[in-house]
C-alpha cells in the first residue's frame, strides 16, 4: 500500500499495524503515515478472524492510511474513525478538537534515538538536522525520553502480549507452525548477541504453547500500568518525536532475517520493531513525516507520537511541523 501511494498508483491507501506495518513501509517509502489509538478505528473486513476461531486481535493491532499528504492522512481517518456495530468494543468517541497552537507555543518533546537500540549514522543526522530546523523556526524543542525508558522491559511485555494475542489468530497447520518456528529461530540466532537478547522472541515460547488464563490477564494488567505510565509522562508535551525504525528501506531477504547496519547485525525485530513497538503496546496515536534521503537516495522518516484519542490534535501538529522538515517527493510525471 505505502509503494502503490509513493508511486502514485492511489491517493491513499490502508494498512494495519500490529508492530509498526503502517509507520515502517511509510518511513521506507518516503509517504505519509497514521495509526491510530488503539480501537479508535473498527477492524472489521480488514482484519477478519480464522474461520471457526474466535476474533483474537482484540488489543494493539491498528488500522490507519498512507497519504501523500497530512490533509490527506485527516480526511481518511475522519471518513473511517468511529464506532461499528460489527466490532462493539469500539467505543464510539467523538473527534477531538485541535487547539490550533502554532509551531512557537508548541512543546515539543524529541529523542534520536534511544541507548539500547543505535539508529543508522544517516537517520541520526537527519533527526539532528531536523531538530535544528524546527528550533531554528522557534518551536521549544527539548531532548527527552520518559523516566526508567527500558526498552528491553517493553519488548519483554509487548512479545508476552503479542504471543497470547497472536495464540489463535491463524490456522494452527503445519505451513503456520513450520513458519513460525522458522521465526522464531531466525530471530533468537541471527544478529549480534547483545541486540538479539533485547529482541528474542523465543523466549515467549512456553506461554505460546502453554497459555494459561491467569498468564494472560497478568500480561494485561501490566499492559495498563504501561499504559497509564505512558499518558503520564507525555502528558506536559503536545508531540513527542522519535525515529521510526534504526533503518532505511534494507533489501529483500528470508522473512525476519538479520539487518546489517554501520557495521553491525541487527535481529530483524530490533531493527524494524524497537521504534514502533512500544506505541502498539500504549495505545498512542503516531504519523510519519518524511523528512530526508539517504545518499543512496532512500527515504528517511520521523515518527510524532500524540496523546491518546487525540488525533486530531496531532494532525494538526503534524501539519505544522512539516512545513519546517518536510520532505515528500511527488512520483514522476506529478
Amino acid at each position: 500500500s505505502a509503494a502503490a501511494v509513493a508511486a502514485g498508483f492511489s491517493c491513499l491507501d490502508l494498512g494495519n499495524d500490529f508492530a509498526g506495518s503502517i509507520r515502517q513501509p511509510a518511513h521506507f517509502c518516503g509517504v505519509y503515515g497514521l495509526k491510530p489509538t488503539d480501537r479508535r478505528i473498527s477492524t472489521a473486513g480488514a482484519i477478519p478472524e480464522v474461520p471457526g476461531m474466535p476474533i483474537c486481535l482484540r488489543q494493539m493491532m491498528t488500522v490507519g492510511c498512507f497519504a501523500r499528504s497530512i490533509e490527506d492522512l485527516q480526511l481518511c481517518f475522519e471518513l473511517i474513525a468511529g464506532a461499528d456495530p460489527c466490532r462493539p468494543d469500539v467505543p464510539p468517541i467523538p473527534l477531538d478538537i485541535p487547539t490550533g497552537k502554532s509551531l512557537t507555543t508548541l512543546k515539543i518533546a524529541w529523542s534520536d534515538e534511544w541507548a539500547q537500540v543505535p539508529v543508522s549514522a544517516e537517520i541520526k543526522s537527519a533527526m539532528v538536522a531536523g531538530s535544528q530546523k524546527l528550533a531554528a523556526a522557534g518551536a521549544n524543542i527539548v531532548r527527552w525520553c520518559p523516566p526508567d525508558w527500558d526498552f528491553s522491559k517493553i519488548f519483554v511485555l509487548y512479545g508476552r502480549m503479542s504471543a497470547y494475542v497472536n495464540k489463535y489468530a491463524q490456522p494452527i497447520d503445519i505451513y503456520n507452525v513450520r513458519r513460525s518456528v522458522e521465526l522464531l529461530w531466525r530471530t533468537a540466532t541471527q544478529g549480534e548477541k547483545q541486540l538479539r537478547e533485547l529482541g528474542d522472541f523465543s523466549r515467549f515460547l512456553p506461554e505460546l504453547l502453554n497459555p494459561s488464563l491467569k498468564g494472560y490477564f497478568q500480561a494485561l494488567t501490566e499492559r495498563d500500568r504501561f499504559i497509564a505510565q505512558m499518558d503520564a509522562a507525555i502528558e506536559p508535551w503536545d508531540v513527542w518525536i522519535c525515529p521510526v525504525a534504526a533503518t532505511p528501506a534494507f533489501t529483500h531477504r528470508p522473512a525476519w532475517s538479520a539487518v546489517d547496519l554501520d557495521g553491525r547485525s541487527y535481529p530483524h525485530v530490533v531493527a524494524n520493531g524497537a521504534y514502533t513497538m512500544p506505541f502498539n503496546l500504549s495505545g498512542q496515536p503516531a504519523v510519519v513525516i518524511p523528512i530526508a534521503r539517504t545518499l543512496a537516495g532512500l527515504p528517511i522518516g520521523i515518527q510524532l507520537v500524540g496523546k491518546r484519542w487525540r488525533e486530531m490534535e496531532l494532525l494538526s501538529i503534524a501539519r505544522e511541523i512539516d512545513k519546517i522538515v518536510g520532505d515528500f517527493r511527488y512520483p514522476p510525471g506529478y
